[in-house]
């Protein structure tokens, strides 16, 4: 942790290290000009769990790295309260995920700028995609060279049921894409991942890290913070608590929010900028009426089909005691094995009807399982005992809204995360025509042969009401929460506008996932990164200009 400096005065003022802080953090103090206070809530990122890539199994649910959220019962999902990690540490989330790079299709940025936010459009954002990316293949039409995030390909180091899967994807008509971010994202393939040999590429390792060695950066950490200051309507600094004190520092230009889709609407309500009828019952003086904070909750939820295998899978690998000692030898002494990757390592975006215009599936494949986990996600055990892997599947675009909404006017309490999955019809139609496809994948002859059976819901889940009852069972979140302060025209429909200044106030942003208009394809990592990077662009616009 950097010292605060001697005014308590900043040009800038970041509020969270995250995805999209570290990459503010970097851009915006690479001039040397402005003075930049980062503040994060949590702390260092140096456990070996968080930088060795398969770690993510054990810091999904510890504490020290994690802000162990739960969401509200679901009628949905049985009335479950399912766990929702997300990142409480340098590097946020990217510091816990599964490192899986993917853009979204083109056509999800085409609709937001369609939805009112000029600038956002497939052409626009590509640019920001690339300028950040240090690619394994190379600089080209699709990828960008030399930038600070190491993107890479495992194609050579998967396991070999992955070609199955994707020949199996085959047999049925689906290509095959050899780049999910490239010219063909349609298809079966390998996913891409954030890692740098064999180490995890967060955004604190990639952005942050170097940053620091600028004198105009400071980061302090375990900074929760309490409220944003406002004058009249401008946002002029940041209250947080620091080791049990109480400190307030003061930002020039701009304060900015990238606390995440459930930490920056918790914050802009604590401060008095949401709905009143909601601050008014909490005692909360209200700053700007701001209905949309907190609404339009999106996120992709998920449930796995898995299958015993009639050859070896990665649970032979890493379940036998020489099974583990092999493998953080081979880590330990050339950082590769099964260790310096991510077990998540094929899927696809498909169409489950032909008549569709593009994929409508996001289908996940697992050379692994862990069925002991079922039914308690907040813990990751060992593989199972025996020779299996997995299929998952979520639709790609929900259209189910939820919300965040404050409890208590004291920041220290979680806020309510109502999740409101399958509340439309085509979610749960989608759920049907997802669980038609896997089972159609595992029937095609190139899985078929080394299926002996499938074992989780199994055969007897037949009928449209027994899958759908499996489902709200099982099924959980993918972690790709966004929405939550959608970026639009309509200052009581949304939260920022397309510049993400946040409607109603002056002087604060929020630039994180939470801005989405419209949740992404597929994972949400990579443009909750390209977001930052055009953040950062247009604060240094907006602020040249002023």
């Amino acid at each position: 942790m950097n010292p605060i400096n001697q005014n308590n005065e900043y040009d800038y003022i970041i509020v969270g290290a995250g995805s999209a802080g570290c990459v503010l953090a970097n851009r915006l103090s690479a001039s040397g000009r402005d003075q930049i206070l980062l503040l994060e809530a949590g702390g260092s990122d140096a456990s070996p769990w968080i930088q060795v890539p398969i770690g993510y199994g054990r810091t999904f649910a510890d504490p020290k790295f994690n802000w162990m959220y739960h969401t509200e019962p679901d009628p949905a999902l049985a009335s479950r309260a399912p766990y929702w990690p997300r990142g409480k540490v340098l590097g946020g989330t990217s510091s816990i995920n599964a490192m899986v790079y993917v853009r979204g299709q083109r056509e999800d940025f085409d609709d937001w700028a369609a939805a009112g936010n000029p600038g956002w459009a497939w052409q626009d954002v590509l640019p920001y995609f690339k300028k950040s990316e240090d690619h394994v293949w190379g600089a080209s039409d699709f990828h960008g060279a030399n930038g600070p995030l190491r993107v890479s390909d495992f194609a050579d180091k998967v396991h070999p049921l992955c070609e199955n899967f994707i020949q199996a994807c085959g047999e049925l008509g689906y290509p095959r894409t050899r780049d999910f971010n490239g010219q063909q994202t349609e298809g079966a393939g390998l996913w891409q991942m954030t890692i740098r040999k064999g180490v995890r590429e967060s955004t604190a390792n990639a952005f942050l890290k170097p940053a620091l060695k600028r004198a105009n950066l400071i980061l302090t950490t375990h900074a929760l913070a309490t409220r944003i200051l406002f004058e009249g309507s401008r946002a002029v600094g940041i209250e947080y608590q620091h080791g049990g004190d109480v400190y307030q520092v003061k930002a020039r230009k701009e304060v900015i929010l990238s606390g995440g889709a459930v930490n920056s609407p918790q914050l802009l309500q604590l401060s008095g900028v949401g709905d009143p009828a909601l601050l008014q019952s909490l005692g909360i003086p209200v700053v700007a009426n701001s209905p949309a904070v907190g609404l339009h909750l999106q996120d992709h939820v998920c449930v796995s089909y898995f299958f015993k295998s009639k050859v070896p899978t990665l649970n032979d690998v890493l379940y036998p005691l020489t099974g583990k000692i092999k493998a953080a030898l081979q880590y330990v002494l050339g950082r590769k094995g099964p260790l310096a990757m991510s077990v998540n390592q094929a899927g696809a975006f498909l169409r489950s009807r032909p008549d569709l215009e593009r994929p409508n599936m996001h289908v996940y494949f697992n050379p692994i399982s862990y069925t002991a986990n079922i039914g308690d996600s907040t813990k990751l055990t060992n593989p199972d005992p025996y020779s299996a892997f997995l299929m998952s599947f979520n639709t790609c675009r929900p259209t189910s809204r939820g919300r965040i909404t404050i409890t208590s006017a004291r920041p220290q309490d979680k806020p309510a995360i109502h999740t409101n999955f399958l509340s439309t019809p085509e979610d749960v139609a989608d759920v049907l025509e997802g669980s038609r496809l896997l089972r159609r994948i595992a029937a095609a002859g190139p899985l078929a042969g080394v299926i002996e059976s499938e074992l989780t819901p199994g055969p007897q889940v037949q009928s449209a009401d027994a899958v759908l009852e499996d489902f709200r069972q099982r099924a959980g979140s993918v972690y790709h929460a966004c929405g939550t302060c959608a970026m639009g025209s309509a200052p009581r429909q949304s939260v920022v506008n397309h510049r993400l200044n946040v409607h109603g106030v002056k002087g604060l942003r929020v630039i994180d996932a939470s801005v989405f208009p419209a949740v992404t394809s597929g994972n949400t990592n990579a443009p909750a990164i390209m977001v930052a990077e055009k953040g950062a662009a247009m604060i240094l616009e907006d602020n040249a200009a002023a």
